[in-house]
């Protein structure tokens, strides 16, 4: 089974599709990976939210933003998959998703990241490449990369 994707607009979220996301991206933000820091930023009022369901379950998550908003070019960020799933790589589903969706609401192909550093390759496998040196964000290693 694959998973069911859908893009919304904050206003759009019911409160249970908002609680899910906020609980997993606490899941993996601040418990899986011990950091103590506020996700709760405003930038999910004016984000599209892009939702991968599977079996009735938000499984998969990552915030779109116009240009304007994190960076000078439309961006991706909060980018989560439920750790019970990653076996099933659905994390480069959420990317291509997530890159598509970019296109279709914003235009234009260039994106611009913050990615953990652990995850560079992950990232290049989809286009991006490093634009900046390492820096701390929440004590943890990250890199600023775009897709043109």
């Amino acid at each position: 089974m694959t998973l069911q994707w859908e893009i919304k607009a904050f206003e759009a979220l019911t409160v249970f599709e908002l609680y899910d996301i906020l609980k997993l991206r606490s899941e993996i933000f601040v418990v899986e990976q011990n950091c103590v820091y506020l996700d709760l930023d405003d930038k999910d009022k004016v984000a599209l939210h892009l939702m991968g369901v599977y079996d009735g379950k938000i499984v998969a998550h990552s915030r779109l933003f116009q240009p304007g908003i994190s960076f000078d070019f439309a961006s991706i960020g909060r980018v989560t998959v439920d750790a019970n799933y990653r076996d099933r790589k659905w994390g480069h589903d959420l990317m291509r998703e997530s890159i598509a969706g970019i296109a279709k609401h914003f235009g234009g192909s260039q994106i611009t990241i913050g990615a953990q550093l652990y995850l560079k390759k992950f990232y290049e496998s989809h286009g991006f490449v490093q634009t900046s040196e390492m820096y701390l964000e929440d004590d943890i290693p990250h890199i600023e990369m775009q897709k043109q």
